[in-house]
This record gives C-alpha cells, sequence and structure tokens, in this order.
C-alpha cells in the first residue's frame, strides 16, 4: 500500500458504538468520571490529553476534587459543568483509534459505555483493545537524485534516522516499532536535504512512503521512500529594498555588487534604500548567507532571513522567492530572491517604574535612551539611569531600627550584532547562527543589610553567540569591577557586641583584634577581574515555564588582570597583594584576590495535567582561591535567601552553614534545591492566568574547606560555616508556603507567603512566622 506521509498512517478497523442512547428529555447529564481500561502500552495521561470529553478541572489532579465546580454551585460563579457530549465522545473514540494506528496498532478497537451512577451524573469509560503492534523490518529509498559530490550520497544515508545496518546500497535493515511520527520525520529530513543541495521545487508529495506487509507475518512491515526530487536550481539575483522608519514612499539611494566576491560571474545583489534609513549597503549584503549563482540552498536562504531579523534594527516586512511573494517559478533554473526590510526609529526613551520586595518594601524608577544604528551597522547605544529605595521595618532590621536603603546605578551599553576581535573569525563558522558583541559600562551605589557600596564601577566586554534554536554561548571576555565597600552601622555594631570581651572594651579596642581586623578585610576596596564562559540549554518558555527544560554551566577565572598588573608592572618580579589605581579615582589601595568559580543550575519542568505544572531546579557552584590568595572577592561569593532563592530568608542573610551571626558572609559552597506545584485556579480573570503554587526551597551556603579563620585563641570562628561531607546535610533549612501567580501574555507576578520548615536554631516547624515575597517572572 502507498501512504503519503502528510496523512496518519492509519487504517479504519474499529468500530465506534455506544451502548447508552440520547436523553429524551431536557435533562442534561454531567460528566463526572472519566476511564480508560485495555490501555496496556498508552497511558492515561496521555489519553486524557487527546480526547475533548472530560471532567471539570481537578485540583492538583486529585480525583474528582472539582472546587470550581462546586463554587458554581453553591455561588453562580466559578466554573460551570461538563455536560456530557455524545456527539464529541464519539469523535474522542476517533481521535484514539488515529492516536493508536500512528503507534502501529492497526487492528484497534475502540468502544465506550456511558453509565449514569447517579441522577444527572455520569461516568464515560473508553474500552481499548489495541491489537498486536506492527514493527518496521527494512526502510530503502529509490528515486534519489545523483550529485555531483558522490560523498553527497553517503551523507544523505548517514544522517538518515534508520541508519544502521546496509541490506543493500540503499535499503536499511531495522527492527523498530511503526511510529507514523518518525516516518514523517524521516520525509522532512529528505525534503530538507534535497532542497539544501538544489531541488528547490521538491514538497511533501514528492516523498511518499510505500509501505509493504509481510505475506506470513502481517505485523511485518517494509518501508520504501519514493523520491521524486523534481529539477535543479540555482540562486538567482538578490534584490533588497530598506526603507526607512515611515515606511516605502520611493528610494533615492542604490547599490548593485555584481560578480565575485559577491557573487557568481553574472549574477548580481541589487540594493536600495531610503536616506532616512541611515543604513550602510555593506550591513545589508553582508547578511546573505549565499552567492547568487550558486546551487540553491533552502538552509542558506533562511539563515540570511534569520541575520536580518537578528540585528535588531530593523524589521524584515516580507520576504521570499519571487517578487510577488506568490511560489517560485520553477519553470526557470535561477530563482532570484526578495527581501523588504524596514528600519526601526532611530532614537527611543523609555521610562520605567517598579515596586519592590527584598528585604523590605520599595519603589524605583528608571529611564532609558536608546540610539539605534548608530553609525549604520546596526550598532545599538543605551544610555540609563535607575534608582530605588527600599523601607525596612525595626522587626527586620539588623539594627532594631527602621531603616532605609538606597540604590543608584547609570550605564551605558553599546552592542553591536556580530563577533568583533578577537573573534570575528568565527562569524561565518556552522556552529554561529546569530552573535552579538556587549561593551558596557556601570557605576553603581546601593546601600545593603551588611554593608554600603560608595561606589561600584564595573567594565564588561561580552560575546554571545546563538548556536541554535536551544543552545548558546556566552564568554565574558574582560570584566572589571573596582568596588569600594563600607560596612553598614547596624553590622559595625552587631559585629563590635559579638567580639567584646568585657563591657570596659572601647569600640576602638574591639576594631583593632586580629580576628574583626580579618572580618573587615573583607570591606576594603577592591579590585577584581573575571573571564567566564557560559553554556546555555534551554527548550522552555521563559516566561511561561511549563514545559521543558533549562540549564546553563559555567566557569570562571578570577583576579588574573589586577595579579600580572601587579606582577609586571607595578613591583616587577614582586607581588603586593594590593594596586593604586592612576589619576586619584581611589584615595586608597585596592586588594584583589585570584580564584576559580564553577557553577552548575539545571530546572525541570513538568506538565502534570493540562492545568497544572510540577517544576523542580538543582542547583550547585563551588569557588575557591588560588595562588597566594586567600579568599574570594566579597562581590564573587554565593550569597542565599530572598525571592528568587531560598524563599522564607531575606537575600543575603541565610547561612553560612549553622552561623546564626554572620561575621563573613557569603561562602565559597552553594547547594540549593527547589520545587514548585502550580496549578490553574482561574482564567482570563483581569485578562491573566491566575494560579495557585506550592513551593518547597531548601539550599545554604558554606565557607570552603581552605577557608580558615583562627582567633587569638586558635579557635577557628568559622567552623559552623564550613561545608563537611559529616555535617553539611544537617545545615540544610527548608521553607515552604502557598502562592498566586498572575500570568498574563508576556509577563508573570507572584506573590508567595512561606514558613520555614525548618529553621536551623528553632529545628523543624517552630517558626510559625510567615514571610511575604512578591516578583517579577516565575522564581526559577
Amino acid at each position: 500500500m502507498t501512504l503519503p506521509c502528510e496523512h496518519a498512517f492509519s487504517q479504519n478497523n474499529g468500530q465506534n458504538t455506544n451502548t447508552q442512547a440520547e436523553p429524551e428529555n431536557d435533562q442534561r447529564e454531567i460528566v463526572r468520571k472519566v476511564r480508560f481500561t485495555g490501555n496496556e502500552n498508552v497511558s492515561d495521561r496521555a489519553l486524557q490529553t487527546l480526547v475533548r470529553t472530560r471532567t471539570n478541572r481537578e485540583f492538583l489532579g486529585i480525583p474528582r476534587f472539582t472546587p470550581w465546580y462546586y463554587i458554581h454551585r453553591v455561588f453562580g460563579v466559578g466554573e460551570s459543568p461538563s455536560y456530557l457530549d455524545r456527539e464529541l465522545v464519539s469523535n474522542d473514540m476517533d481521535r484514539i483509534r488515529i492516536y493508536y494506528e500512528n503507534l502501529g496498532y492497526f487492528s484497534v478497537r475502540v468502544d465506550t459505555t456511558i453509565i449514569e451512577y447517579r441522577p444527572e451524573r455520569v461516568e464515560v469509560s473508553f474500552i481499548i483493545r489495541e491489537g498486536p503492534a506492527s514493527r518496521i523490518r527494512s526502510v530503502g529509498y529509490t528515486g534519489l537524485p545523483e550529485f555531483d559530490d558522490p560523498e553527497l550520497s553517503d551523507e544523505f544515508y548517514s544522517e538518515s534516522l534508520f541508519f544502521g545496518s546496509l541490506r543493500n546500497d540503499s535499503t536499511f535493515s531495522v527492527n523498530r516499532q511503526y511510529r507514523a511520527a518518525t516516518l514523517r520525520e524521516e520525509q522532512t529530513r529528505i525534503i530538507s536535504f534535497l532542497r539544501n543541495h538544489g531541488f528547490a521545487s521538491v514538497q511533501r508529495d514528492s516523498v511518499s512512503a510505500l509501505i509493504q506487509r509481510d505475506t506470513d507475518n502481517p505485523q511485518q512491515l517494509d518501508v520504501l521512500y519514493d523520491i521524486t526530487p523534481g529539477g535543479f536550481y540555482t540562486f538567482g539575483d538578490v534584490f533588497i529594498n530598506l526603507s526607512g522608519p515611515e515606511g516605502a514612499s520611493g528610494f533615492n539611494e542604490e547599490s548593485v555588487l555584481e560578480g565575485p566576491p559577491h557573487a557568481l560571474q553574472g549574477y548580481r545583489i541589487d540594493m536600495q534604500k531610503q536616506e532616512s534609513a541611515q543604513t550602510r549597503f555593506s550591513l545589508l549584503s553582508n547578511q546573505i548567507q549565499f552567492m547568487p549563482g550558486e546551487p540553491f540552498d533552502q538552509s542558506a536562504y533562511l539563515k540570511s532571513v534569520n541575520s536580518y531579523q537578528s540585528l535588531g534594527m530593523m524589521l524584515v516586512n516580507r520576504f521570499g522567492l519571487s517578487e510577488g511573494g506568490s511560489l517560485p517559478d520553477y519553470s526557470n533554473s535561477e530563482i532570484p530572491v526578495y527581501f523588504d526590510l524596514q528600519t526601526l526609529p532611530k532614537h527611543s526613551i523609555r521610562a520605567e517604574f517598579f515596586g519592590m520586595r527584598r528585604t523590605g518594601f520599595g519603589t524605583g524608577a528608571g529611564i532609558n535612551y536608546t540610539n539605534n544604528n548608530s553609525f549604520g551597522r546596526a550598532e545599538n547605544l543605551t544610555l540609563g539611569v535607575n534608582g530605588s529605595i527600599e523601607f525596612i521595618p525595626s522587626n527586620i532590621s539588623q539594627s532594631d531600627r527602621a531603616t532605609t536603603y538606597r540604590n543608584f546605578e547609570t550605564r551605558a551599553e553599546y552592542a553591536i550584532p556580530r563577533l568583533n576581535f578577537p573573534f570575528a573569525f568565527l562569524q561565518n563558522r556552522n556552529w554561529v547562527e546569530s552573535s552579538r558583541t556587549l561593551y558596557s559600562l556601570t557605576y553603581g551605589q546601593s546601600s545593603q543589610e551588611f554593608f554600603d557600596v560608595n561606589s561600584d564601577i564595573r567594565l564588561n566586554l561580552r560575546y554571545e553567540v546563538i548556536h541554535s534554536e536551544r543552545y548558546r554561548s556566552f564568554l565574558d571576555w574582560i570584566e572589571l569591577d573596582v568596588i569600594d565597600i563600607d560596612i553598614s552601622g547596624g553590622f559595625r555594631s552587631a559585629l563590635i557586641e559579638q567580639f567584646r570581651d568585657n563591657e570596659n572594651q572601647t569600640p576602638e579596642e574591639i576594631e583593632n583584634k586580629l580576628e574583626v581586623q580579618r572580618i573587615l578585610e573583607d570591606f576594603r576596596p577592591q579590585f577584581s577581574s573575571i573571564i567566564r564562559y557560559t553554556f546555555r540549554n534551554q527548550n522552555t518558555n521563559l516566561i511561561k515555564r511549563d514545559s521543558g527544560y533549562f540549564s546553563e554551566f559555567s566557569v570562571a577565572l578570577g583576579g588574573n588582570i589586577p595579579y600580572f598588573i601587579d606582577r609586571f608592572l607595578v613591583s616587577p618580579g614582586e607581588l603586593q597583594g594590593t594596586l593604586t589605581l592612576p589619576l586619584g579615582i581611589f584615595p586608597s589601595q585596592l586588594s584583589y584576590s585570584r580564584f576559580v568559580k564553577l557553577s552548575a543550575d539545571y530546572r525541570r519542568y513538568y506538565p502534570v495535567t493540562p492545568t497544572s505544572v510540577f517544576a523542580w531546579r538543582l542547583f550547585g557552584g563551588y569557588a575557591t582561591p588560588i595562588g597566594q590568595s586567600e579568599s574570594i572577592p566579597l562581590n564573587r561569593r554565593f550569597f542565599a535567601g530572598g525571592s528568587n532563592d531560598i524563599r522564607g530568608y531575606n537575600p543575603f542573610l541565610l547561612g553560612p552553614g549553622a552561623i546564626e551571626d554572620v561575621s563573613v558572609p557569603g561562602g565559597e559552597i552553594k547547594l540549593a534545591a527547589f520545587t514548585e506545584l502550580r496549578q490553574v485556579l482561574f482564567d482570563n480573570v483581569l485578562s491573566a492566568q491566575w494560579q495557585l503554587a506550592w513551593h518547597t526551597d531548601a539550599g545554604n551556603v558554606w565557607y570552603g574547606p581552605g577557608n580558615r579563620f583562627l582567633d587569638e585563641d586558635d579557635v577557628d570562628i568559622l567552623e559552623d560555616g564550613r561545608f563537611s561531607f559529616d555535617t553539611f546535610y544537617k545545615q540544610i533549612p527548608v521553607s515552604t508556603g502557598l502562592g498566586l501567580r498572575f500570568d498574563w501574555e508576556f509577563l508573570v507576578a507572584r506573590i508567595d507567603f512561606t514558613f520555614r520548615a525548618k529553621d536551623l536554631q528553632k529545628g523543624w516547624f517552630k517558626d510559625r512566622t510567615p514571610y511575604f515575597s512578591f516578583g517579577i517572572g516565575h522564581s526559577f
């Protein structure tokens, strides 16, 4: 038999039967149970997502627990009853049958029973007789064209989804269960391969799967792909029109690139644009990933479209293989390419106002100016300034009095949509789909729980590469940070009281003690540098986060730039351990540290039911000083706590280890685990989907094994905060609670109420204080 791959590869072997007749009165029956029997090889969950006959929404998947339905019965609001629709049941039987046939169960039969177990309450049962599964014995190919390059034939077969033992030059021996989806996927691969090597006219009906049953064993199938590739085509001339922000109304600038190196002899790239577009012609021609006159390559054509879209300074209004946007003229062996583009406005200003919940409650505002396409090659310059204030009530303040935190930041960013020196030579590699070079300079000031940042100057050079839809790389090639920190008054007072030996000691005497000086060393002005590589792999929607996964791994090496300045420029052959910046930028010397830092972050999202999602996250991080350095810079350590971390604890206030009064904040090791179960409550209330979320967080930070701090009596005051395999699991607090998610199309807002299920000082379930947090976006 011949089965075109775009259809369902199925046979109609089952019969639809209904054991109940339609009701003759006006009473409507409510579906309270939906069951499946006989489905040994397909899960109930898969079938539940397939059928349209359903009960009312069940809370957290608990059978027949439908609170929104009961709310509707009592108050008239909520979710109306899910009434029985017998025609829909019949259609569901067809869906199940076709689904099974696509899995190779061609003799499947699907029946149903509808039982009224209470007045106007029914149970719908789908009874499935699966039958035997068919298996594919061999897969062959016929009609494949002869390529000019003989290696292309080997490449075609090696990329086959059925690649394995060869029966002959074009047939593989296969022993796997029949899957229509796999056959369609192989059909798509064949079409893509041919289109990428000159056969532009090949369509889905050009590739059919001929399936033959074994006469002795009908469950054994032989598949033969019959390929009709059509003619061979080359790229014709390329035509590019670029209008300004106001749209097309005539073009007054034109450029034509004929012959090598832009096109083969006799072909050209024809470009015209408006003066208001303020874009160089070279930017337009450089995005073309093929040469006119070359064999047609669908992947190169689509990559060119993506290159224009990735510039970020223009819209791709139309692209196509014919001037009018219709199907290409396959009667001509040359296929022209057309692009209609439009630049975005050059200048824009955006203001934003926001609320925040970190340690206390706060608000802030910011303004950003963007200069789009600054110099005509898609450069983007952004200048921004923002600030915030946060009120800290006396009951959660370290100083036991109300206070206000202030934050201020100004920044300049310059982005180029390509790789610059020294990685420009990688720009056109196959594994680079799009790229960006980002230069940024930031100046900030802030006050926090433990310390105040008088000034923080950061300079960063970053390279970003998109390899594919899932894979991305980030290289922070140069990241410099000069920071001037003072400890807060509350932290200084707490530190003095912690190390006071008697009531007669003055604050100055206490601050001169060895252990206090060691702690204050963390708050000296610092000069840090880092080179960091980050690899990201994701297949989830970063706003919805309702399926798929997200993973990110990074490795960083820090402190090398100030180290080389110290060793080879300031005092050749001698290490001072500190630096002084020229021009009096900082009046005091800057300390630095060399270190290695690793981190791994993995998140997974499982749809439990059509209206609920179970999400979990694991995080691990490790940092250690190297060379003669003894500690990690304060701003490079791991911290725990906050609305995006271990909820129920304020930012920076959890850990290290079991230490209650933090002397040296932050840690070199971090372990954390998070779970969250989200259930849809209401749809389209205030234009948002409301979700109830139950979350549980656990984790902490610790000092590294080499971070020892002895007091005057040779007692290690960091012992309770140091990581040890014998004790670390006892030092992991656990928090849990409920919250709400408000899911708009492009924004998720959340509020959480969290309780400390395990407090390190009070124990399990001894702290009944609710901790409130607010955030934008899912916490993970």
